[in-house]
């Protein structure tokens, strides 16, 4: 039992160590963003009919939300994340351990609702709101590009939600980022509590 546990933890930490480490230089990429707002901006009050990018905040907005979210299973993974600390940095491991134990149940309640939000947040974004459900998204577009050609399956893609600004990105990839953040905290969270079962036996990490 214990082996499968420590199989467990190492294949999740391993895999959201990876994905964290990139994730870590999204950071600059939201840096560089930015800047290109800035220059357009100044460009635009410099240069007559220069108009400075419409896509940077947004652009800045998904980027930050893509960092957060991957970075986040490997913010648990290091302790990182924030804790209440008035009592429980002074604990011995075996303490921390079990009120760990107990009080992740609250963390997988309150990830479940997110990845709930989320997966229904993207089924929305993808068009399923229009479907019969019958089909899928892919099946619909094939059945309308076999019925009507590629204007009804234009018909269905174009129910993929965009953005309500001028720029109209398609939402859809930062919604999936989103769902699949939330799936890697879980699945990090299950690590750590297979890692307190180890220290509550007495087994080292």
């Amino acid at each position: 039992m214990n082996g499968i546990l420590r199989g467990y933890i190492r294949w999740t930490d391993a895999l959201n160590y990876r994905i964290g480490r990139v994730a870590m230089y999204l950071i600059f990429a939201l840096v560089g963003v930015l800047l290109w707002s800035i220059m357009s901006r100044i460009l635009s009050f410099n240069i007559e009919g220069y108009r400075p990018a419409n896509w940077t905040l947004e652009t800045a907005q998904f980027v930050m939300v893509a960092y957060y979210i991957l970075g986040g299973p490997y913010s648990i993974q290091l302790g990182s994340n924030v804790r209440m600390d008035l009592f429980y940095g002074g604990w011995t491991v075996k303490q921390k351990a079990w009120m760990d134990f107990f009080t992740v149940f609250f963390l997988f309640f309150y990830l479940g609702v997110l990845l709930q939000g989320a997966v229904s947040s993207l089924s929305y974004s993808l068009g399923y709101y229009k479907l019969d459900g019958q089909w899928g998204f892919l099946g619909q577009i094939i059945w309308g590009f076999l019925t009507g050609g590629p204007s009804g399956a234009g018909e269905i893609i174009g129910r993929l939600e965009v953005s309500a600004t001028a720029w109209k990105p398609v939402l859809w990839p930062i919604k999936l980022t989103l769902a699949l953040g939330i799936t890697l905290m879980i699945i990090q969270t299950l690590s750590e509590f297979f890692k307190d079962i180890l220290r509550i036996k007495g087994e080292d990490i």
